[in-house]
Order: C-alpha cells, then structure tokens, then sequence
C-alpha cells in the first residue's frame, strides 16, 4: 500500500490513481488492477444510491461503504470522501465525523471539498493524526451555487482557487484534487504545490487522475466530457441479466447439474 507519506512525497514521479469504491467487491477488483487510492465518494450518491446528486448523502451511508472498501483491500490506500454537512458546521463535529471514518470503518484518510471554511479543519485533522486530501475547483457539494460547470475561468475565480490549493497545503493536506478547471491553471497550481494534485477534467500535468468506477467501466448511462469509458459492462450487465431471465422463463435454468438429489429421501414420499 502506498503510505500517505509516500503519496505526499510522490509528485514528479510515477502518476497517482485514484478510483472511487463503494462494495468490497469493486474495492478488491480495483486493488488487483494496481490503483493506488480507493476513493469512497460521496459520488455514490449518484453513482450506486438513485440519488439526483451528491447532497443526500449521510455519514452513515459513506462510513458502511468506507468499511466495506477498507475489508475488500490489504494494499491500497483508502480514502473516505465526508458528504455534505458532515464537515464545516462545527469544529468538534466535523472532527468526530472524520475521525470516525479512520478509527471505527479502517480508512487511512478523508477527502474534504475545500474552501475557506476548512483550512482551520485541515489544520486541526492534520494536529491529530487524520490525513487530510484536499479538493478545489469543481466542488459538487456547491452545486446549488455554482452548478456543474468548469471553473476557475476567469482570472479572480483562478486566483482563488490556486489560493485555496496552497493554503490547505500549508494546513497539512498531503495531496489536492483538481476539478473541472482548465488544464493550464491545473498545470500551475502543480507546478506550484509541493504536495501531488490528482485530477478529474483537469488536463494531463497533475500529478496523478481520478475517474468515477462507474465511469470507467461503461456502467453509467452517460459519461461526462472529461471522463472516459474503458468498458462496457453496462451492456454486459444487460446482456446477462436478460439470458438469466429467458432461461428461467423457457425452463432451461435450473438444470440438473445446478441441483442436488438426496436418494434416502425418495421413501418419505
């Protein structure tokens, strides 16, 4: 498993990658591909649990999913993405809610989407040992504000930005997502961090990338324009569920090798 120490000290070096998990299943199968952070995020919302967006989304939803990653995998480091309002209304709270992910469900981190609000959490996480990724641009926990559009492409919403990205770096995040920004901005703020950035429609100069498991696998009904399906398994889900339906429905499943007779039974009837 690569530490969050080795993370921290990886930009420059081999890409980071990041993919979301939210099953033990999908955990173990990402670990055998080799990725390197499993993202428990708070995509699932869309992703796995019918919601509209991410904003739904309860701790307890992501900490039965945290432990659930964190079971399906030895080697890859786990991180807990805390949903809306799990964080930023109160310092004690929000700290008991991410400490929980690392103490009792075996994350090794916690992902927070950043913003002025919580540089002092980062600070304070970081003081008691709970490793911190940030995450700026694209922060889809403020949709009711800023939609899901790209950002950063005026000269102030950049500035802010690339500000945000330093200061949580300054307040112990090991590493920073960028999201939906332009890609020159994104090769900026690399350039300028000390700690890696991971992307997800930022362009090719971060560090490392995030995709949505979803996403990757061709399983979403849409995918959105930065990302890219590498399979199709929504079409083999489909195909397979449908074959399972016509065997029953013709009779042809079970067959006899998928049962089992007990002869000392045959007398009893």
């Amino acid at each position: 498993m690569p530490s969050v120490q080795e993370i921290r000290a990886s930009p420059g070096g081999e890409p980071i990658t990041m993919v979301t998990a939210y099953d033990a299943v999908t955990a173990t199968l990402v670990e055998e591909a080799g990725v390197d952070i499993a993202l428990i995020g708070d995509s699932m919302g869309n992703a796995v649990l019918g919601y509209d967006d991410t904003l739904p989304v309860t701790v307890e939803e992501v900490a039965s999913r945290t432990g659930a990653v964190a079971r399906g995998t030895d080697d890859t480091l786990v991180v807990a993405d805390m949903p809306f309002l799990s964080f930023g209304t109160d310092l004690q709270t929000s700290v008991e809610n991410c400490g929980r992910m690392v103490k009792e469900e075996g994350a090794n981190a916690v992902k927070i989407e950043s913003g002025e609000h919580t540089i002092e959490l980062t600070e304070r996480l970081t003081d008691i040992g709970i490793p911190v990724v940030a995450h700026v641009g694209l922060t889809p926990q403020s949709v009711n504000q800023t939609g899901y559009t790209r950002q950063g492409t005026d000269p102030e919403a950049a500035k802010r930005i690339a500000r945000l990205a330093r200061e949580h770096e300054a307040a112990g995040a090991f590493a920073c997502i960028l999201e939906h920004i332009p890609s020159n901005l994104a090769a900026e703020i690399t350039d300028e961090l000390s700690i890696p950035t991971i992307g997800i429609g930022a362009g090719s100069d971060c560090d490392g990338q995030v995709l949505v498991i979803n996403d990757i696998l061709g399983l979403s009904d849409r995918t959105p324009p930065f990302a890219k399906s590498f399979g199709n398994v929504r079409e083999e889900m489909s195909a397979a569920i449908g074959e399972y339906v016509d065997a029953v429905e013709d009779g042809e499943f079970p067959a006899d090798e998928h049962s089992h007779v007990a002869e000392e039974l045959d007398e009893l009837y």
